[in-house]
């Protein structure tokens, strides 16, 4: 079983973050590339004490970049649309917030 810290990286505040936090209870996550669905669900509700309904999943491919007059790549990351329980709220930016 991999730890929560290599499972969990951070949440990931973006507009659309925040449209889907206010009207589905979901919330995003930037999570390990090797993290499945069944152990970021038990991260999420081991870590923040809630109960998770569903999981998405993305890999996002990493943009090839310029670096001056070098090339390279930026690496390849993985998001999660964790969907929450009615009545659950994560809260990151309050003074009781766990993280």
């Amino acid at each position: 079983m991999a730890q929560i810290h290599d499972v969990l990286l951070r949440p990931l505040t973006t507009e659309k973050g925040a449209v889907l936090e206010s009207s589905e209870n979901t919330y995003v996550f930037a999570v390990g590339l090797k993290a499945n669905k069944i152990q970021i669900k038990a991260a999420v509700e081991a870590f923040f004490g809630v109960s998770v309904e569903a999981v998405r999943t993305s890999v996002v491919r990493g943009k090839n970049k310029r670096f001056g007059r070098h090339s390279g790549r930026r690496s390849d990351w993985k998001k999660a649309y964790v969907k929450l329980a009615s009545g659950d709220v994560l809260n990151f930016f309050s003074d009781e917030a766990q993280v």
